[in-house]
């Protein structure tokens, strides 16, 4: 198989994007952004991370004529049945406003004490090395953690002001950079494509 030394990131996400290229500095991959091509986002329809990160990298792919790497990610709370998981982006209805998704959340689980508030971010990554790629690369990863009562911290984007990571004693949003990228459910599944990139 070809090896990959230039990518689109199938997402508008700023964060995402200072993310994607931090974790894949060391790795020789240049990450170009999608709205470097004047590409919009992809419709999610699918009923998975999986099926929605497929969607997402063929559809950059596709457009650009590069190979895509596309993220599906999101928060699952126990207490609400995995809830807003495929819909955190947009869980307050406006995609991307996520003071209004904190603020939902933290109403849903008003009176919900400690051990109820389990949640997990789950991260599962495409990569597609053309749009009609057979044998995309999917890999996956999960940080377990527990939603706070109230923000904490100013770093991150997303939920990370209200997740909290019990073995470090921190929120995500309290965390340098680098330390976050090293244990985040993006990190994780970032850490098992650089080994299947390594392989090809």
């Amino acid at each position: 198989m070809t090896a990959v030394r230039s990518l689109v990131l199938a997402s508008g996400n700023a964060g995402k994007l200072e993310e994607f290229r931090g974790l894949l500095a060391q790795s020789g991959i240049a990450v170009r952004a999608q709205g470097e091509f004047g590409l919009d986002d992809a419709d999610e329809t699918g009923l998975t991370f999986v099926e929605n990160a497929l969607l997402k990298a063929r559809h950059a792919a596709r457009a650009t004529g590069l190979p895509a790497l596309a993220d599906d990610s999101g928060i699952c709370v126990d207490a609400l049945d995995g809830a807003p998981g495929l819909y955190s982006a947009r869980y307050a209805g406006m995609h991307g406003d996520a003071d209004a998704n904190i603020e939902k959340l933290l109403a849903e689980l008003h009176g919900v004490p400690d051990e109820r508030r389990g949640a997990r971010f789950v991260c599962v990554l495409a990569l597609l090395r053309h749009p009609e790629d057979p044998q995309p690369i999917i890999v996956e990863g999960s940080w377990h953690g527990r939603i706070l009562h109230a923000r904490r911290g100013s770093g991150g984007h997303g939920y990370d002001p209200v997740f909290f990571d019990a073995k470090l004693g921190q929120s995500a949003a309290e965390m340098p950079l680098a330390e976050k990228n090293r244990i985040s459910h993006r990190g994780q599944a970032m850490a098992s494509l650089r080994e299947r990139l390594a392989s090809l």
